[in-house]
């Protein structure tokens, strides 16, 4: 193997473990409003998640997180402080309720930590001195991903597909579903992640914007949900 295959190879262990359901950053604690759903009867069984879930990802937060992500890896490469602050400001002051708020700093806070526990870089260090704040989780990544050199055409993908899999898992203990049914579903909804991952990587801030109204509703009706077992 070449140094560039060795490159590719490393490129894509550290994507694997970094978007991994055992990374340290609690995504199992999180239904992205889905568990009110649920409830609400909005979604009953395999055919409603995958549509609920399409939209999510196609004209709702998934969108929103991959413009997101996209101007913080372009910000992240162009080596653009400026631009990456206000990204992550505004991605941290993005999220349509208190729970999705919760959901994508708590995640983003933690992915960082980790991530410079075992993956240290220069870009994770310019991140943490110019944005104080709260960092959004499709934010983190991505800074950590172009920090270290993995292209967004791979990493996006990579990242849309990894919070689509959480959110299919939520639907799959919330229904419930056996998990063929749940593996159905993310397989059917693979071109959806393609297009929104192409979409976003071309757009600009100005696009952002989310026509997912129940699904953001939903995530704020959950918190005030009587029973829950996600925090959001």
């Amino acid at each position: 193997m070449g140094a560039q295959g060795r490159e590719s190879s490393s490129h894509l262990l550290r994507l694997m473990a970094w978007l991994s359901p055992a990374f340290p950053v609690g995504a199992f604690s999180y239904s992205s409003g889905i568990e009110w759903a649920v409830e609400a009867g909005d979604i009953t069984d395999a055919t409603t998640l995958q549509d609920w879930l399409a939209v999510m990802l196609t004209q709702g937060g998934g969108f929103c997180d991959a413009v997101l992500f996209a101007q913080a890896h372009r910000a992240t490469t162009d080596h653009d402080d400026k631009a990456l602050r206000d990204i992550a400001e505004l991605a941290a002051a993005f999220a349509p309720s208190k729970e999705r708020h919760l959901e994508t700093t708590a995640q983003g806070n933690a992915f960082v930590e980790a991530a410079r526990a075992a993956w240290s870089c220069a870009a994770l260090d310019t991140l943490k001195s110019v944005w104080p704040g709260p960092v959004a989780y499709p934010v983190a990544v991505a800074v950590t991903a172009a920090g270290h050199g993995i292209a967004l055409d791979q990493t996006l993908p990579a990242y849309l597909h990894a919070l689509t899999a959480n959110w299919v898992s939520a639907g799959v203990r919330l229904i419930p579903l056996g998990q063929t049914q749940g593996l159905h579903v993310l397989a059917a909804l693979e071109a959806a992640i393609i297009a929104t991952a192409q979409r976003a990587s071309t757009a600009t801030l100005d696009d952002l914007g989310s026509s997912a109204f129940r699904a953001d509703l939903a995530s704020a009706r959950h918190e005030t949900q009587y029973t829950r077992l996600f925090r959001s």
